[in-house]
């Protein structure tokens, strides 16, 4: 198969032919129609995130079965699926009782192994990891659910308990943040957008943001404070400064739930705590979605309440994935890449 391979962290990444992956007995083998190019990827490309080299990454992919292991009961060739980026093992009590994201045996396609920029991607335990795409729903759009868009829904719904006429502050206005503005929006929420890059805010504001607000131009938590504090807050981002400033902007009882990745001596930001006691904040995490819980998400999407392909900003080929990804060492780049691998069945 043709892959997006990298020898060496770091090194620009080039497109080869590699050996085909083996099938799992009980996962599939996905033939990749279209797959994402998430920061997530970034991380792993330049060593935060410690990937074996040789290396193939990428991790939000949709595409058609290709194989079926022989312990697969519930997929057969040809089916329209996606798969979340953190795949359970099916065997342990979290993936019993549908909590596959936190899976003490999780694999990662695209960081435990080879993932899916390239035409084939594996799948394990796939009775319980895979995910039928509605008819309705093109493969780029679906490519776009797989990290962003599925993490941003989780954060919102199962961590953050966001309820209509709630008041939420997304911090950062990449592909998360503007994914967690659209389904906000979508669930009734009122929301502030915070984002130091301009053309970021502007799409903020296009994606149903009521007020949107510089970080460098004014104090943050104390304007939204002044607003009456928000019910919940997500740093989409991810730093120390943004974190904190994120926890300090909540109302009493408020939660705050961290979805951009906090790594090496990023990773234990100093959180007001005095705060979170004195007035019980809740101070959550959001790591993908199980594929239990996707059948909400693809209801809203069908509904015509959310659209993912609207995230899309730039659609290229495996090639210009690797050109996306080297990009993202430098500011301005906003919404999500998709390369579509198979233009004809990717609209």
């Amino acid at each position: 198969m043709r892959a997006l391979v990298y020898d060496e962290l770091g090194a620009p990444p080039a497109v080869r032919d590699v050996p085909d992956p083996d099938c799992p007995s009980a996962g599939v083998i996905i033939r990749v129609a279209a797959t994402g190019v998430c920061r997530s990827d970034w991380h792993a490309w330049q060593g935060h995130d410690p990937v074996r080299l040789p290396h193939v990454g990428g991790h939000e992919f949709a595409g058609v079965v290709a194989a079926v292991g022989d312990r697969v009961r519930r997929w057969t060739v040809g089916d329209r699926v996606t798969a979340p980026f953190v795949n359970g093992c099916g065997r342990c009590a979290y993936c019993a009782a549908g909590q596959a994201q936190v899976c003490p045996e999780q694999t990662q396609p695209g960081f435990t192994g080879w993932g899916s920029f390239a035409e084939l991607v594996p799948v394990v335990a796939a009775d319980l990891n895979l995910v039928r795409l509605p008819d309705a729903l093109g493969f780029a759009a679906a490519a776009a659910l797989g990290c962003r868009f599925a993490t941003a829904y989780h954060a919102l719904t199962a961590q953050g308990g966001l309820a209509a006429g709630q008041l939420v502050a997304v911090f950062g206005c990449g592909g998360a943040g503007l994914s967690a503005i659209m389904i906000a929006r979508a669930l009734g929420a009122r929301v502030i957008a915070v984002d130091p890059a301009a053309a970021a805010r502007e799409l903020a504001a296009g994606f149903g943001a009521e007020t949107i607000m510089d970080p460098a131009a004014l104090d943050v938590p104390k304007s939204i404070m002044e607003l009456g504090g928000a019910d919940l807050t997500l740093d989409c981002a991810g730093s120390p400064a943004v974190a904190v400033a994120a926890v300090s902007s909540l109302r009493r009882r408020g939660r705050h739930v961290q979805v951009g990745l906090l790594l090496g001596d990023q990773a234990t930001p100093p959180l007001p705590m005095d705060r979170v006691i004195a007035w019980e904040l809740a101070v959550l995490g959001s790591h993908g979605m199980p594929a239990a819980d996707y059948p909400a998400m693809l209801e809203l999407i069908t509904s015509g309440a959310v659209d993912p392909g609207k995230l899309i900003m730039n659609r290229t080929d495996l090639a210009g994935a690797g050109d996306a990804l080297q990009a993202m060492d430098r500011p301005g780049s906003q919404g999500i890449t998709v390369a579509v691998l198979s233009p004809s069945t990717a609209p």
